[in-house]
């Protein structure tokens, strides 16, 4: 795309705040042990406007991120071209290892996968056992790129 058309498309900051806080799912991309890019889908979550998950201390992506704190996260929504948005954020991985910031970011995620539902003491429990065995995850941003197709002028012979 010429440079006029990028900016055309570009979400503001309000935009991307906006578009954040709607969803809830995050690709993450980290560097494996042989340079190669790692891929997964987790649940996230806003921590001062910055993208926070957590995950098991001993996944592939904690074991990378350990070894280069480098991330790249993906946030996208839409189906049809027109419609498609998301944001690309390229950063550093702040790791936290303090039990209750894990369980109160955990709280948060555990919230989300149930539809913004309490939770109830069980859930409660349930989260108090896995912040035992997890990292939180805070990604400080360096780069944002962003995208909202539906900023675009409608393709020729729509609505005819």
């Amino acid at each position: 795309m010429p440079p006029k058309s990028r900016n055309a498309v570009e979400m503001s900051d309000a935009e991307l705040a906006e578009f954040l806080e709607a969803n809830t799912k995050v690709q993450v991309a980290t560097i494996g042990p042989e340079g190669e890019p790692h891929l997964t889908t987790l649940f996230y979550v806003l921590e001062d406007g910055k993208l926070g998950f957590w995950t098991y201390g001993r996944s592939q992506k904690i074991l990378n991120l350990r070894r280069d704190p480098r991330i790249t996260c993906l946030v996208e929504d839409g189906t049809d071209y027109f419609e498609l948005r998301g944001a690309t954020i390229t950063g550093t991985a702040r790791l936290v290892e303090d039990y209750d910031e894990i369980l109160a970011l955990g709280s948060k995620v555990a919230k989300v996968l149930a539809g913004g539902l309490d939770l109830g003491e069980f859930g409660d429990e349930i989260v108090k056992k896995q912040a035992l065995k997890r990292v939180a995850v805070i990604v400080e941003p360096t780069k944002i790129a962003t995208w909202d197709h539906r900023k675009m002028a409608a393709p020729p012979g729509a609505g005819s």
